[in-house]
């Protein structure tokens, strides 16, 4: 297996006069090889020693580590995370919305050998990972306070004081999704939560994350993870 070198180059440690940013470094296997203050920071942690060796099921919640896996694994193959919006895990366990960005590594003979990231908080004020599109800012508000309620384009739209058409074409340009696509990963990804933090049962998990019932539930949930969502509970509280 290809490894990568703990970094020694010093202008890596400039990440570490970025107070709200989080950077590291990772090997195939996704143990950290490197991280800067601020990363060390977000989990409350002293020295690099902390999280050098380490990986996200270490430091984080089961259920968001296994996300940042299969990004990592997106990754390693060749793919590029460009300032997604996501969930980050903190240190008391709760996660906060950032932009999150991920590339591969690779060799001197250009093969992928590790991957690096960075991300930083994504304040309500400012959703966009264009801040310049300041025209999807109320549409990207609205799904994130009215996700249990049923979500349609045209009203999106509106908000956005745009056509039907720019907007969706907008939507997809600055989030990297349609608008039903990015309801439908953000219903999935709270869900989680309250699957593995509470016992409640699946039909009301369902109904309180915007999901017609728990047949549908599931229907979305296993497109979303590969996994039922009694499956996925399973897995992680067991």
């Amino acid at each position: 297996m290809n490894k990568v070198s703990a970094p020694t180059n010093e202008a890596w440690e400039l990440f570490d006069f970025l107070g709200d940013v989080q950077f590291w470094v990772k090997d195939r296997r996704g143990v950290y090889l490197w991280v800067n203050r601020g990363f060390l920071m977000n989990y409350s942690l002293d020295d690099r020693a902390q999280v050098i060796g380490r990986t996200d099921f270490d430091l984080s919640p089961a259920h968001l580590a296994d996300q940042y896996r299969l990004d990592d694994e997106r990754v390693l193959a060749g793919e590029r995370i460009i300032n997604r919006v996501e969930l980050v895990g903190r240190f008391d366990h709760t996660a906060a919305w950032s932009h999150t960005t991920k590339l591969p590594l690779h060799d001197k003979r250009g093969r992928i050998t590790g991957s690096v990231g960075i991300t930083h908080p994504a304040p309500a004020s400012k959703v966009l990972p264009d801040s310049a599109d300041a025209a999807l800012a109320k549409a990207i508000a609205y799904i994130r306070r009215h996700h249990h309620q049923p979500i349609d384009n045209p009203h999106l739209a509106k908000l956005a004081g745009l056509s039907l058409r720019a907007f969706e074409r907008r939507f997809v340009k600055a989030m990297h999704s349609t608008p039903q696509q990015y309801v439908r990963r953000l219903r999935v990804r709270l869900a989680c939560r309250a699957l593995v933090a509470t016992s409640a049962p699946l039909a009301d998990i369902a109904f309180d994350h915007g999901f017609c019932d728990q047949s549908h539930f599931t229907r979305e949930f296993r497109r979303e993870t590969g996994l039922t969502p009694r499956e996925y509970r399973a897995h992680y509280t067991a």
